[in-house]
């Protein structure tokens, strides 16, 4: 006869079935357990699916159901559940990313996921099983970022409950998804609109560039040249990190970055100067990146690489993305470059629409004579240590 409800809870030591392989387990200590035994190329196996009364008949009959189907497809539940368990949640990340990247407009949307959660997510979470991961490692991966960078720390959240939810979706994870906001994180983290977002990175004195430079030249290695040009450029990190040859113009000293690896997804042309080209290196093949790792072929140097470098040079409280302050600050208080001409080479957009509209040059042969003037200003020793010839 089939369990009741009043019957698993009142039933004595020993086993119950429920049929068609479903038995509730009752221990001396009168702990109860659910059993689905069942036979894969004539082998018996007991699969265990959870203790009263936090399995309930109800849940037991249906997960009981589900492995019966698993069954019916030739695959064995107890085998898919040691898969299920080894998952981490860097893999089941890394699968969403690929899933999803037919459907994305552009390869931007993939590299934004990935770079976010190897940053903020995989120093933490990637580890774990994806399974296991509960509200509290969770909030521990967003709190540090979650007043710094509040827009980010929230995209951050929305991918961890997306991965969350794709493991939910594979059948390796059950329950309420621990990264959800309404009813849930809202009660333990103030709202990201509310937070006041840290305005500026820490950025290096215009004035002290100079000495900078000359101690960032005796530094060798990838990570100094990738840095040294990043500053030379005024580019972000990320653009610096991802530049191929492809995207270099030695002969007419210009470096072109594809709409899809643009913040504002809008092809961009840098203006390169000779001490920017002193740090690019030998010529490598089109698809070959300039700044690529010194450890894993064909991948570029890491997020951190360059604020490691920084570390190591005892300037613990500027960021990369900085210099890029310094250099607006510097353009802006000691020069008379016009502010668009200034703008464009940080590759801003123009907020003002009507400004927007008129605004169809990308005043490069401007550029070009104030990225010279920023580079004479940072020279010091940029062409010394640190530099690989081109030639």
């Amino acid at each position: 006869m089939k369990l009741s409800a009043r019957k698993v809870e009142t039933a004595g030591v020993g086993r119950h079935g429920d049929g068609r392989g479903l038995f509730l387990y009752v221990k001396p200590t009168l702990a109860r357990s659910w059993v689905l035994r069942y036979q894969v190329q004539g082998r018996r196996h007991d699969l265990g699916l959870g203790a009263y009364p936090d399995v309930t008949l109800a849940m037991a009959r249906q997960k009981a159901t589900d492995a019966r189907r698993l069954i019916l497809d030739g695959d064995d539940p107890i085998a898919k559940r040691r898969q299920a368990q080894s998952k981490t949640f860097k893999d089941a990340a890394l699968e969403l990313i690929e899933s999803k990247r037919s459907g994305w407009k552009n390869a931007k949307h993939a590299a934004q996921w990935t770079s976010t959660l190897e940053a903020y997510v995989f120093p933490t979470l990637g580890p774990m099983q994806v399974t296991k991961i509960a509200t509290a490692d969770v909030v521990g991966a967003l709190k540090p970022i979650w007043s710094q960078k509040p827009e980010t720390a929230n995209r951050v959240r929305q991918r961890i409950e997306a991965v969350l939810d794709y493991a939910s979706a594979l059948g390796i994870r059950e329950g309420d998804n621990p990264a959800r906001w309404r009813g849930h994180l809202d009660n333990l983290l103030p709202k990201p609109t509310k937070v006041r977002a840290v305005q500026h990175h820490p950025a290096l004195s215009h004035a002290d560039i100079p000495d900078f430079m000359e101690a960032l030249s005796t530094r060798k290695g990838v990570s100094a040249r990738a840095l040294t040009f990043t500053i030379l450029t005024a580019a972000r990190s990320g653009e610096t990190r991802g530049i191929t040859w492809a995207e270099v113009d030695l002969d007419n000293r210009v470096w072109t970055i594809p709409a899809h690896r643009m913040k504002a997804a809008k092809e961009h042309r840098v203006p390169l100067t000779p001490a920017a080209i002193a740090q690019l290196g030998q010529r490598g093949a089109g698809t070959d990146l300039v700044f690529g790792s010194e450890t894993k072929a064909g991948k570029p140097i890491s997020d951190m690489s360059m604020t490691a470098l920084l570390r190591r040079m005892e300037y613990n409280n500027i960021t990369v993305h900085g210099f890029r302050s310094t250099f607006r600050d510097w353009a802006g208080e000691t020069t008379g470059f016009p502010r668009e001409v200034i703008e464009a080479a940080l590759a801003h957009g123009i907020k003002d629409k009507a400004e927007a509209a008129y605004a169809r040059s990308d005043l490069f042969d401007k550029r070009r004579t104030l990225m010279d003037a920023w580079a004479s200003m940072a020279k010091a020793q940029t062409e010394a240590h640190n530099v690989i010839s081109s030639k």
